[in-house]
């Protein structure tokens, strides 16, 4: 599976490495929200959770689908500021339209609300049809689109408080560091562009990009397998120290791509048994079962989602479920009539963080 990105007659200019505020702060986000898919922050993540006020902490869980999973398009700049608070307005300027559709994408799950589609805001089928695939992820997701939909101006509005906020009580602190680490990891890219060329670059990037032979495509090793075009617009590549194993990319029509990468350490993984090495690697060895993983490092699908995404029969989803669950490497938990599947993530880190990093990519 790839994403490919077409730079086809691109200036060199149009392709550029550049720090954001907000892109960060959403790496952030997204560690509070899922820490086990970063353990080596774990220890700050808890930290953090200790030190929030409720009314932040309440307000971060309500919206947190704009983060979980996926990454909002919004929160991922194309042309990023100096600061948050700049980044913010570009936010405060994009269309209820735009917004509404780049929120649900995270909030129902990914590739369920299309461009180009009816508006939710203005289709009454439309809008009936995001509240059913909101509800079928949770009462939380529902409730926030519910919201979404009824009143666009104030979710927009609380949300920009909530990350606001999140600026005083931690991110401001952590962003002296780390705006250091960008800025030396910002440097290195800048100097391989202009001496050696973009394919320098993009290997430095990830070894899941790529400048395709013909040297008019980026390719990008993720779940997706789509394209876009960076024509006008260029590429944005956004380094995150908050935001490894993941590697985030904006590739919606409408919207310029952007590929956030990671450029900390990876930290060592636990070693496990032989036997259970052997198990979890038989399991692993089919293709579907791997996508099926890919998808759930999303967040937890039901059987019914997972077969829809793949265009398989239940059937098909619950025998390679089986065999994921057997080795370990899954959990299912009920949630009233639908069942949830999620990825066992300690012990795909017991694995190793090559097979970690390619699941969570």
């Amino acid at each position: 599976m790839t994403l490919r990105i077409d730079i086809g007659g691109l200036p060199s200019g149009r392709l550029r490495f550049a720090a954001s505020p907000l892109a960060e702060l959403t790496a952030m986000l997204h560690v509070l929200a899922e820490p086990a898919h970063h353990p080596q922050l774990a220890g700050w993540a808890a930290d953090v959770w200790a030190g929030l006020r409720p009314e932040l902490a309440e307000q971060l869980r309500e919206a947190e689908f704009l983060w979980r999973s996926s990454r909002a398009d919004f929160l991922v700049p194309a042309r990023p500021r100096q600061t948050l608070a700049e980044e913010l307005d570009d936010v405060d300027r994009i269309d209820d339209e735009t917004y509404v559709t780049a929120a649900l994408v995270t909030t129902c799950g990914s590739n369920r609300v299309h461009f180009g589609a009816p508006s939710p805001l203005a289709d009454a089928t439309a809008r009936e049809r995001a509240l059913d695939l909101a509800q079928a992820r949770g009462a939380l997701q529902e409730a926030f689109a519910e919201r979404l939909l009824a009143d666009p101006a104030a979710v927009r509005a609380r949300v920009r408080h909530t990350l606001e906020q999140c600026a005083e009580a931690f991110f401001d602190a952590a962003w002296a560091d780390v705006a250091v680490r960008l800025a030396t990891d910002l440097r290195l890219k800048d100097d391989l562009l202009k001496r050696q060329g973009i394919g320098a670059a993009l290997a430095s990037v990830s070894r899941a990009v790529t400048l395709a032979p013909d040297g008019n495509r980026i390719i990008v090793d993720k779940l997706q397998d789509n394209a876009t075009t960076a024509h006008g617009s260029g590429v944005t590549f956004l380094p995150s120290v908050f935001g490894r194993p993941h590697l985030v990319v904006v590739h919606a029509p409408g919207w310029q791509p952007v590929v956030q990468y990671p450029v900390a350490e990876a930290s060592p993984s636990e070693p496990v048994s032989l036997e259970t090495v052997t198990l979890r690697l038989e399991a692993l060895a089919h293709p579907v079962r791997l996508r099926l993983l890919r998808t759930l490092a999303r967040g937890p699908h039901t059987t019914g989602e997972l077969a829809h995404a793949w265009d398989l029969t239940s059937p098909e989803v619950s025998r390679h479920l089986a065999v994921l669950r057997r080795a370990g490497l899954l959990t299912a938990r009920r949630h009233g009539r639908y069942v949830r599947h999620s990825l066992n993530l300690p012990d795909l880190t017991a694995l190793g963080a090559d097979l970690l990093t390619a699941i969570l990519r």
